[in-house]
């Protein structure tokens, strides 16, 4: 991997990691579009190369959000320790709780037959379809509750919904934002809560993956791109999303994903 490639890989994983437009897809498909790939069956050679690059974006989530994690974490101290109930508290374990199913599930589900799912048709069908269903729930949904006043079931379905992030294309922030509209969460408070629930997935696959990282100039350079990049986007996103949708995204998904479609059948 030249460092080149590893800043563009790092850039386009700080872009879709935390935008509901899928990362995984974007790197399984970006390196075979350039024709990055030796492998002619779509088997990348940037393969283990995309969870370096998720921690990146998970120092951005840490660092951006850091005084909501220390509240958070003491909250959730507290309320254990001292008996002590709190907001931070409540969201502290919702989160937790929330965490384990979709991360199991999904681990399983990705071990299994997450590699079969690789293919460039996969994830353009995959693109455009979770991009309609995004705009209809978004356009639909109505916004009665805001982060501060989740439920455990909202946050609890949100977080199953991980479950689904193991087919490339589907996007992890992407699945847990809609479902979040599709339960009456408004925008900003949807994509706030899903970047807090990425948070302890990723940094797990980081914790699993590490064993596998070649610390070298790409490497680094692309842990730089994805977590400056990153935190630019969290920041934009929370400010559009003030009066925004996410109908730019479900457009570009759409687009994007029979962009993909025209290259395999072209190919």
């Amino acid at each position: 991997m030249t460092p080149i490639q590893a800043l563009i890989l790092g850039i386009i994983q700080g872009l879709t990691e935390l935008l509901p437009i899928s990362s995984s897809g974007h790197l399984d498909i970006i390196p075979w579009l350039l024709n990055w790939t030796s492998n002619p069956n779509f088997v990348s050679d940037f393969e283990g190369f995309d969870v370096a690059l998720h921690f990146g974006t998970f120092l951005a989530i840490g660092i951006f959000f850091f005084k909501d994690w220390i509240k958070l974490i003491v909250g959730g101290y507290n309320q254990v320790v001292k008996k002590k109930r709190t907001l931070e508290g409540k969201m502290f374990w919702y989160l937790v709780i929330a965490t384990i199913p979709g991360g199991i599930i999904g681990l399983l589900l990705d071990t299994f037959i997450g590699d079969t799912l690789k293919q460039p048709i996969i994830i353009a069908i995959a693109l455009i379809v979770m991009g309609i269903i995004l705009y209809i729930v978004d356009k639909s949904s109505k916004s009665k509750t805001d982060y501060n006043h989740m439920t455990f079931r909202q946050t609890f379905l949100i977080g199953l919904s991980q479950c689904l992030a193991f087919i490339p294309g589907v996007s992890r922030s992407g699945i847990t934002m809609t479902t979040a509209r599709a339960m009456g969460v408004e925008r900003k408070s949807a994509a706030r809560y899903s970047f807090m629930l990425s948070a302890p997935i990723v940094f797990a696959a980081t914790i699993f993956k590490i064993k596998d990282f070649v610390f070298n100039v790409p490497f680094f350079i692309g842990i730089l791109a994805s977590f400056i990049v990153g935190i630019i986007v969290i920041k934009w996103l929370l400010n559009y999303l003030q009066k925004g949708s996410f109908k730019l995204f479900a457009i570009y998904r759409v687009i994007f994903g029979i962009i993909i479609l025209a290259f395999v059948f072209a190919r």
